[in-house]
């Protein structure tokens, strides 16, 4: 079952609402691909962070 912004890993839980959904999206794009779970979580967390960094919105919901 793909994830969603409602349902997603514990890990993406501090991310900025933009940078989890970003990540939720690469996540599940990965998990399409066949990629392993724990692998697609990590590399969609780090890709989501450099995308938000790259267009200068918030990385964690602290930020926000």
């Amino acid at each position: 079952m793909p994830w969603t912004p409602m349902r997603y890993p514990a890990a993406m839980r501090h991310l900025s609402e933009a940078a989890r959904e970003k990540a939720i999206e690469i996540a599940n794009a990965l998990l399409d691909e066949g990629m392993d779970e724990g692998l697609a979580i990590r590399i969609a967390i780090a890709r989501a962070k450099d995308w938000a960094r790259g267009r200068g919105l918030p990385v964690r919901d602290s930020e926000e």
